[in-house]
């Protein structure tokens, strides 16, 4: 089942304050950045964050599922969506503790 565009949407609209957040189609499916980095997918309209160790810390006893069959483990976050203040630092919290996004070189 893909997800709906409507609740990407609304997961958009629930943080603030962190940065330039965008989205992008893949396979029927999304995923979030945040200033460039992936930081969650949506998948079956479920949320999944990236794990992180601050992440972890921050949110405590974690629920981890993996996004789609054969993917690793990630945070599932299904009960704190509409808490923008407690989402939108979980966001920025995973943002800061992922590493930069690799530049990848033209093939000549």
């Amino acid at each position: 089942m893909a997800s709906d565009k409507s609740f990407v949407e609304f997961i958009v609209d629930q943080i603030e304050n962190v940065g330039q957040i965008t989205y992008k189609k893949m396979f029927g499916e999304y995923a979030l950045y945040c200033e460039g980095k992936v930081v969650a997918l949506v998948c079956d309209n479920r949320l999944f964050i990236k794990p992180t160790e601050a992440g972890r810390a921050f949110i405590g006893d974690v629920a981890e599922a993996p996004a789609y069959p054969g993917a690793k483990p990630s945070f599932l976050i299904d009960d704190r969506l509409e808490d923008r203040q407690w989402f939108s630092k979980l966001i920025r919290i995973t943002h800061q503790e992922l590493p930069e996004q690799k530049i990848k070189k033209k093939k000549i």
